[in-house]
């Protein structure tokens, strides 16, 4: 197995990660808070998979034009970035609902604690 390859894809996580997060630097990072008193440093969770869940839409809405815009044979559309952009948003979706694994189970873990 290539290490770069596993590199490169960590590295896209993690600019997916910050955008999402909607910060270029530090990603998911929470101010304490306790020293001003202000909530303007904290991000929260519930903003953030908002914004992942729309990037997901949009490049699956995206890809969905390309390849409607092929099957047309609208003179602009390109089969080969149809099909890269309906391979992207595949691949996102799977993340999403992996994401959306780990959280339930999470949740069930928890509730299942003992008090």
């Amino acid at each position: 197995m290539d290490i770069s390859n596993i590199d490169s894809m960590l590295t896209q996580l993690r600019a997916g990660a910050a955008l999402a997060g909607g910060k270029a630097g530090s990603v998911g990072t929470i101010a304490s808070g306790d020293e001003t008193g202000s909530e303007a440093g904290r991000v929260d969770f519930a903003t953030v998979f908002r914004r992942s869940l729309d990037q997901v839409n949009n490049v699956q809405q995206h890809a969905s034009k390309l390849a409607r815009d092929f099957e047309l044979g609208a003179p602009e559309a390109n089969l080969t970035e149809a099909m890269i952009s309906l391979q992207k948003a595949s691949i996102s979706f799977q993340y999403t609902v992996q994401v959306r694994n780990k959280l339930v189970a999470a949740y069930q873990d928890i509730m299942n604690m003992p008090v």
